[in-house]
C-alpha cells in the first residue's frame, strides 16, 4: 500500500482533522482547572525543593505533561464540545495515564474494546467521530474508519509522526526499518504499518543479535523464533538486513537508542566499508525532545542525596517506566505509582509496581527521622496527580511524627 498517498488524501478530507475546533481558549481554562497544581508551581519556584516537617521533597526540573501529550488532551476535549451529541469514539488511551482517561469517559468518550488482543470496530458507525490517541494509530485503522465515513480527529504527537516520516524515506529506498521499542506497544504498531520491511528490537541485547547475524549469519529459524511477532510478514534476515534504517518508539531510553543507532552504524561500515556505506544504512534524529528532557533531568535528580524515589505514571507508561529504570539502576529504593491512591497513610504502606515486575505492597515504606524524596512523573501525568501523591507522602510521615509525640508523652 502506497501509505504516503493515502495520508495526503486523508489530510484532504473534510472528514479528518489535526487542528482543534476554536474552542481553545475555554478547553485550556478546563484544564488548567482540573490538571494544573499550585503546590507543583511553588516548589517549581523554590528550585524545585519543599521541606515539610521530616520531608524534603526534591522535584526533577522537567516532568509530566509534555506538549504533544497536553496537545491530544485539549484536542479531546475541543472534539467532545464540538461534538455535544455525536457518538465519539478512542481507538485506545488517550495518553497513559488512567485519571485523564476516566475523565473522557465521564464526558460520555467511549473507547474501543480490545477482545482476544484485536479491537472490535464492529461498533463504530458512519457518521461517528473517532479520536486516533497521541501515539497514533495504524494505517490500517485509519483506512477502515476513513472507508466507514467517520469524522476522524488525529491528535498524533508530532514528534511520532516524524517517526512515520523517516520510516517512509527507508521504504522509498527499499531499506528494512530496524525500529527499537516494544512491538506490542501501540506507538511502535503504528509505526510498524507505515513500512514495508521492519524488525523490532527491545533493547541493546536484541540489537547486538541482530548485528551479529549481519557480519556472521546464523540459524535463520531460530533468529526469526528470537524475534516472533517483532517483524514484517515474510522478513527474511538473510535477504532484509542487507539495507537498513533505524527508527524508533519516542517513549524509550535515548541512550539505549543512540547506542542501537551506533551499533547498527559500526555493523554496517565493518561489512561494506566507508565508501558503500550510505548505501547500506540510514539514521535521522527521531529522539523526542520531551522524552529526551524527562530522563536528563532525571539523570540530574539520581546525582542527589536521595532516601528514596517516587516515579508517577501509568503503569503501561513506556517513557514512566525509563524514568523507573534510571533509579533502578542506581540502586536507589524507588516506587512507581500511577497515582495517590496507592499510598495507605495510616498505614504506612505503599502499593507499587517494581521495575518489570506485577503489583507489590509494601509495608513501612516511608523510614524514621529526617528523609529526602525524589520525585518525577511520566509525560502523560498531569500536575494535580503529582501533587496528591506529594501530599500523601507528607501526611504518612505526619501521622507517624503525630503517633511519636503520643508515645512520649
Amino acid at each position: 500500500m502506497d501509505t504516503k498517498a493515502f495520508k495526503r488524501a486523508l489530510n484532504n478530507s473534510e472528514r479528518y482533522h489535526r487542528k482543534g475546533f476554536g474552542h481553545q481558549e475555554d478547553v485550556t481554562l478546563t484544564l488548567n482547572a482540573e490538571y494544573q497544581s499550585p503546590l507543583i508551581q511553588e516548589i517549581r519556584n523554590n528550585h524545585y525543593q519543599l521541606k515539610r516537617g521530616q520531608v524534603t521533597i526534591k522535584l526533577a526540573e522537567s516532568f509530566g505533561f509534555c506538549w504533544g501529550v497536553e496537545r491530544a488532551v485539549a484536542m479531546a476535549y475541543e472534539t467532545r464540545q464540538h461534538f455535544p451529541q455525536e457518538q465519539i469514539w478512542i481507538t485506545n488511551e488517550i495518553i497513559h495515564n488512567p485519571s485523564v482517561n476516566q475523565r473522557l469517559r465521564e464526558m460520555n468518550v467511549s473507547f474501543i474494546a480490545v477482545n482476544d488482543g484485536h479491537k472490535d470496530f464492529s461498533v463504530v458507525g458512519e457518521g461517528d467521530v473517532v479520536i486516533l490517541p497521541a501515539f497514533g494509530a495504524s494505517v490500517s485503522e485509519m483506512q477502515l474508519l476513513n472507508d466507514r465515513g467517520c469524522t476522524i480527529v488525529d491528535t498524533t504527537c508530532p514528534w511520532v509522526s516524524k517517526v512515520w516520516n523517516s520510516v517512509e524515506k527507508h521504504k522509498k529506498r527499499n531499506y528494512t526499518s530496524i525500529i527499537h521499542g516494544k512491538y506490542n506497544h501501540e506507538e511502535t504498531i503504528a509505526t510498524s504499518s507505515f513500512a514495508d520491511t521492519y524488525l523490532v528490537v527491545l533493547n541493546l541485547d536484541q540489537a547486538n543479535t541482530v548485528a551479529d547475524y549481519i557480519l556472521n549469519g546464523g540459524n535463520k529459524d531460530e533468529f526469526l523464533a528470537q524475534f516472533k511477532n517483532a517483524h514484517s510478514q515474510g522478513f527474511d534476515p538473510d535477504r532484509d538486513l542487507d539495507c537498513i534504517g533505524i527508527a524508533n518508539q519516542t517513549t524509550m531510553l535515548k541512550s539505549e537508542t543512540e547506542q542501537i543507532g551506533k551499533l547498527f552504524e559500526h555493523t554496517m561500515l565493518k561489512k561494506y566499508g566507508p565508501t558503500a556505506l550510505n548505501d547500506h544504512f540510514m539514521s535521522f534524529n527521531t529522539i523526542c525532545d520531551a522524552t529526551q528532557e524527562r530522563q536528563d533531568a532525571m539523570f540530574d535528580l539520581v546525582k542527589e542525596e536521595l532516601t528514596l524515589m517516587v516515579v508517577i505514571g501509568g503503569y503501561n507508561s513506556s517513557n514512566t517506566t525509563h524514568l523507573q529504570e534510571i533509579a533502578t539502576e542506581r540502586q536507589i529504593p524507588s516506587y512507581h505509582i500511577d497515582s495517590a491512591h496507592r499510598i495507605d497513610p495510616p498505614n504506612n504502606r505503599v502499593e507499587h509496581k517494581p521495575l518489570g515486575k506485577d503489583l507489590e505492597l509494601q509495608e513501612n515504606w516511608l523510614p524514621e527521622g529526617e528523609i529526602v524524596v525524589g520525585v518525577t512523573s511520566g509525560a502523560s501525568t498531569p500536575d494535580k496527580v503529582v501533587e496528591e501523591a506529594i501530599e500523601k507522602i507528607f501526611e504518612v510521615k505526619a501521622i507517624a511524627a503525630k503517633a511519636n509525640a503520643s508515645v512520649s508523652v
